[in-house]
């Protein structure tokens, strides 16, 4: 199996070390991530300015290359430049942090597994998320199963277009309660914006915010990450509101 491995943290993260020493035992394993981290990337692409790839041994002698762009970028480069065209799989992560719900839309390591599905690639998203109360990053269960559902990807092709995302508590082994198929959830955040003044008495801005108290959704990533389940989301890229087009069709728009 020929494996390219990318994340948003950056090729120095120790959650992407932790997938690639286990992804080597089902094959070859190509590293290619950002040169620094690029969380909340999105599904940004670069197109104003050149593209480099720099050969670098990280981490305990694993070698990669560090992209100069986004996460999406470094699929694309990965794909074509360093793997010719031929790749089995993408994985993307292991995400230090959750991608559940919404948070999707902003999130870099997903917009990996996109890319990697856009360019026909069975394509995963990985994160470890502190939902499940621990205080510390523990990556080795969340790679273990990574390695387990590469396997099962490669016996069982994803159709077309879809990919899957995964969420793992971050606990114990023996904490976690088994893993749920589960549908996107809600996670909608208030405050978002931080006013402030500098000493000249300029106003500026941090983003950010507190996540909404609300009881999540059974089935739904959210709440199985919660119950200390491994959440493993299918995701389509086709985001039409399939239930609204006879509605705005009844506007008469043309």
């Amino acid at each position: 199996m020929r494996i390219l491995l990318t994340n948003d943290d950056g090729i120095h993260a120790p959650g992407i070390h932790a997938l690639y020493r286990t992804l080597c035992s089902l094959g070859e394993v190509y590293l290619v991530a950002p040169e620094r981290p690029r969380s909340a990337a999105g599904h940004a692409i670069t197109l104003h300015k050149p593209l480099r790839l720099t050969a670098q041994t990280v981490a305990d002698g694993i070698p990669g290359h560090g992209c100069s762009g986004t996460p999406s970028d470094c699929v694309s480069l990965g794909l074509e430049v360093i793997l010719e065209g031929r790749c089995d799989l993408v994985v993307s992560g292991i995400n230090a942090g959750a991608n559940l719900g919404w948070d999707l839309t902003y999130s870099g390591t997903v917009a990996a597994a996109i890319e990697g599905a856009i360019l026909k690639i069975p394509s995963m998203a990985i994160s470890v998320t502190l939902e499940g109360g621990a205080d510390i990053f523990d990556f080795a269960p969340a790679a273990e199963f990574a390695a387990e559902l590469a396997v099962r990807m490669h016996q069982n092709p994803l159709p077309e277009n879809t990919l899957l995302n995964v969420n793992v508590p971050a606990i114990s082994r023996s904490e976690l309660q088994g893993v749920e198929v589960t549908h996107q959830g809600k996670r909608e955040y208030f405050d978002r914006i931080d006013a402030r003044t500098d000493p000249t008495g300029r106003p500026y801005y941090w983003l950010g915010g507190s996540l909404r108290e609300e009881t999540p959704d059974p089935g739904s990533d959210v709440h199985a990450v919660l119950s200390n389940r491994i959440s493993v989301t299918p995701v389509h890229l086709d985001m039409t509101a399939y239930s609204l087009i006879e509605r705005v069709a009844g506007w008469e728009l043309g």
